[in-house]
């Protein structure tokens, strides 16, 4: 399976979330996303998005923010501790998309994406509560990344 995988605010491509998913087998195209110019890293990720068409987008942080606010079209969003209230102009996410966060999260509020998926209309089984933290780097959250972009490519 193709994979975009939108890093975070000050992350960097290669680390441990897109690692692990390589290692599962999957393809996966992790672009450097401008960290000063939002609109950069939006630009940047359509681009890559366009000329990949990724079969999921998996977007961490402020990557998911990103993730929310390119034309990805049927494609599935599988959203890590999304910050979407404090990046860009998209203030729901499509349907399918799958959120995972966890509810010590001290960068992130647990409570913007249980708000997200109601904004959204989406299922409460869209949000899953996984991990200590708001890297989401540990075993548990790993295998839910996995397990979610998996399925909700499954699920198309």
């Amino acid at each position: 399976m193709k994979i975009l995988f939108l890093h975070g605010w000050h992350s960097v491509p290669g680390g441990v979330k897109p690692s692990y998913l390589i290692q599962h087998g999957h393809e996966v195209n992790n672009p450097a996303l401008d960290d000063d110019d939002f609109d950069k890293a939006i630009q940047t990720a359509q681009a890559e998005y366009d000329h990949h068409q990724p079969d999921v987008v998996v977007g961490s942080s402020r990557g998911g923010a990103v993730a929310m606010n390119i034309r990805s079209g049927s494609t599935p969003l599988v959203l890590l501790c999304p910050a979407w209230k404090r990046w860009g102009s998209v203030k729901q996410a499509k349907p399918g998309t799958v959120i995972l966060h966890s509810e010590a999260d001290d960068v992130i509020p647990f409570a913007e994406s249980r708000e997200l998926v109601q904004a959204s209309g989406l299922p409460e089984n869209a949000l899953i509560v996984v991990g200590d933290d708001h890297r989401l780097a540990d075993p548990e959250p790993l295998i839910a990344m996995l397990a979610a972009c998996e399925n909700v490519r499954t699920n198309c």
